[in-house]
């Protein structure tokens, strides 16, 4: 048989015990690694010149942060796609592959401004709250395996208001301020819920590449705001 030939599984709710443990190992191992590739490729680019640039058309647009953002929801949204293809296994890793450097573009301008416009333990400390944060929900939903599927629809109006409140911001000229970082923190958690309860109750076994992105970019979400929290707490 072709190794790249997608070979469709059986939901983790009904696999046996050993095929539900090695689901959730691959999904974990994918998803350090895809966290692994992230810091690298960050590492790379906040050498180069892409943050002054990226930067200078944020500050130089009134809308840029608008097309950066719609550029990598688009990127995302294709992605996705490619990451929970059937097609072939070579696309899911496409898409991977392809969310984690979007991602990473993203978080430039933020992570450049972090490391060297603020006080240098915000970003090593917003790192390890992150992780702290996602081992505890991590916890959480396999010690209880609560059903958190009645998230799904909390997340979805939650990111269409999210995102008309930051697309508001720009269009209008307010600050969304901290209480929204705050809150986005907690939408971010409820995702993190939402997706381990996915990997626990809902995947196909043959899914981990799929359930890594969607994990690591709710860690991606967290992280974002997180460090936003800290970075606005270190200039007061």
């Amino acid at each position: 048989m072709n190794p790249d030939v997608f070979s469709p599984g059986y939901p983790v709710a009904q696999a046996a015990a050993s095929a539900r443990a090695a689901f959730i190992r691959r999904t974990y191992l994918h998803l350090a690694g895809a966290v692994g590739v992230f810091v690298i490729v960050e590492m790379l680019l906040l050498r180069s010149a892409l943050p002054r640039v990226l930067l200078g058309f944020i500050q130089g647009n009134p809308y840029g942060w608008l097309m950066i953002l719609g550029a990598f929801i688009l990127t995302g949204w294709l992605a996705r796609g490619l990451a929970a293809s059937a097609a072939s296994v070579s696309l899911q890793y496409a898409g991977l592959g392809l969310y984690v450097v979007a991602e990473a573009v993203i978080f430039v301008p933020i992570l450049y401004l972090a490391a060297f416009y603020s006080s240098p333990e915000v970003l090593p400390n917003a790192a390890l709250l992150t992780g702290l944060l996602f081992a505890g929900l991590t916890a959480v939903a396999f010690t209880t395996r609560t059903d958190f599927s009645f998230l799904g629809g909390i997340l979805t109006i939650g990111g269409l208001l999210a995102l008309g409140a930051i697309v508001g911001g720009v269009v209008f000229g307010f600050g969304l301020g901290l209480l929204f970082a705050v809150v986005m923190v907690g939408l971010a958690g409820a995702a993190i819920l939402y997706d381990t309860s996915k990997i626990i109750h809902q995947y196909d076994t043959n899914q981990h590449v799929a359930a890594s992105l969607a994990l690591f970019a709710s860690i991606a979400l967290l992280f974002w705001y997180v460090l936003s929290i800290l970075m606005r707490l270190s200039r007061r």
